[in-house]
């Protein structure tokens, strides 16, 4: 397992990062699994003895379920360097205040995440998503007194747009509080959107990378064919919609490449995918989630398979969607003065 530095701060975290969201079985994640304390403590366990160092909750999950999970088989674990990163943003109650970014609902949500996890400090606490009606101000504020109580060591954001983390990056410059140190994003080949504006921040601005759904929702992992009905034993076929499938010829046509490089190395279409994702010079790490030990352990497969510069670019090419304004005008008219993001931004759309 590899271990790389999350964004500025001086934490090394796995390649692979452990998602908990199948863990609890409650509310809307019970789309996604229902495992409770015994089967979750096996698949905890094999990614701890893989070499994973993070495991990824939130507190939405199966309506905090999953999180007293996680505390349950962590109790203890974390004295041998195994961290937890949590979330908070979305309703946690009925009350008018029990959502959203606000001071008010960030420190009782982390006090509450802390309970569940029976710890004393979460290691990243993480915003779940964008909250337009509370100002950065106050809620960089409170991620800032967090830190400053013990009760959080990092702070990062998820789900937000490339403007939304400039704006809280320089909220929290002026008024010099705790930075983001990461974004947790949705990227596979199936959805590159990210390439475009949250990979570029990342590399101009020092924050880490953690990928969710990495394998589009299942869509990459070799599973789902052409013209054929979803696996029964799929997140689509119990109705989950998340990503979009924008172009569905485009999907197949990048399963059907996955699924030919996997069978010339004899490995899985999920760890050619995955591998791709780790090999992104601006991820850190990827988070995988699943149901069973044979899930787990060919997705933790992919930590240690090379592709070829030949397969990569074969993956590039298949999956490659058109470049957005001002990007095209921003190549042909201004490539005498690209910057290191700039040219994350551009790349796989360079000027012939």
């Amino acid at each position: 397992m590899e271990y790389r530095q999350l964004g500025r701060s001086g934490l090394k975290i796995s390649t692979i990062t452990m998602g908990t969201m199948t863990f609890g079985g409650a509310g809307w994640a019970q789309k996604t699994g229902a495992l409770e304390v015994s089967e979750a403590r096996r698949l905890v366990d094999l990614c701890i003895d893989k070499g994973v160092n993070l495991l990824d909750t939130a507190d939405a999950y199966s309506d905090g379920r999953s999180e007293e999970i996680v505390g349950e088989i962590l109790r203890g674990k974390q004295k041998d360097g195994v961290l937890i990163a949590t979330k908070a943003r979305y309703p946690m109650g009925n009350g008018v205040n029990n959502a959203g970014n606000s001071r008010y609902h960030l420190i009782e949500a982390c006090e509450a995440s802390l309970r569940r996890l029976k710890t004393d400090v979460i290691d990243l606490y993480q915003l779940h998503h964008w909250d337009g009606h509370t100002p950065l101000e106050e809620t960089m504020e409170a991620l800032d007194t967090l830190i400053r109580q013990g009760k959080v060591r990092y702070v990062g954001c998820s789900n937000f747009s490339g403007w939304h983390i400039v704006k809280a990056l320089g909220v929290s410059e002026r008024n010099m509080r705790q930075r983001f140190v990461c974004q947790q994003i949705h990227y596979s080949l199936e959805s590159r959107d990210a390439e475009h504006e949250l990979l570029p921040v990342a590399v101009d601005q020092g924050l880490g990378v953690l990928v969710w759904s990495p394998l589009a929702g299942g869509l990459l992992s070799g599973k789902h064919r052409r013209n054929q009905a979803a696996p029964e034993d799929s997140r689509q076929f119990a109705g989950w919609t998340e990503p979009p499938i924008r172009d569905e010829n485009r999907l197949w046509n990048i399963v059907e490449t996955l699924v030919s490089i996997a069978e010339s190395k004899g490995v899985s279409p999920a760890q050619v995918a995955l591998s791709w994702l780790i090999g992104r010079r601006a991820v850190t790490s990827i988070v995988i989630g699943g149901r069973t030990e044979a899930q787990f352990q060919d997705n933790l497969g992919a930590a240690e398979l090379r592709l070829s510069s030949d397969e990569r670019q074969l993956l590039d090419n298949i999956s490659k969607s058109p470049l957005p304004y001002p990007y095209w005008h921003q190549r042909n008219a201004a490539s005498d003065r690209l910057s290191e993001a700039d040219i994350e931004a551009l790349a796989g759309h360079e000027k012939s």
